[in-house]
């Protein structure tokens, strides 16, 4: 029985995340990555960036990005299934 490919949530690259630096405002993250698919109620300094995927009858595949960020709400650290790009560490000018 044929089944289809199913993908849900946001498809973030590395070459995305690479973009990403200290410092950088909610709406600059948002430029980069898209909206997040989800930011829990009450704690807002956290987005959720979940990327599902199912093949016909193969394993499903998920990808989680978390982007935290501080009092300030400017980019503090990430988490998850991708690396910090080298120039993370670097607040943008």
């Amino acid at each position: 029985m044929y089944r289809i490919d199913i993908s849900q949530g946001n498809f973030v690259e590395q070459s995305a995340v690479d973009q990403l630096r200290v410092g950088m405002s909610k709406e600059q993250v948002r430029y980069v990555l898209g909206s997040p698919m989800l930011v829990e109620n009450g704690k807002p300094k956290k987005w959720y960036y979940i990327y599902h995927f199912t093949k016909g009858h193969e394993d499903p595949i998920q990808k989680n990005l978390f982007v935290f960020f501080g009092d300030d709400e400017r980019l503090e650290r990430i988490d998850g299934d991708f690396s910090a790009g080298p120039q993370f560490n670097q607040p943008i000018q």
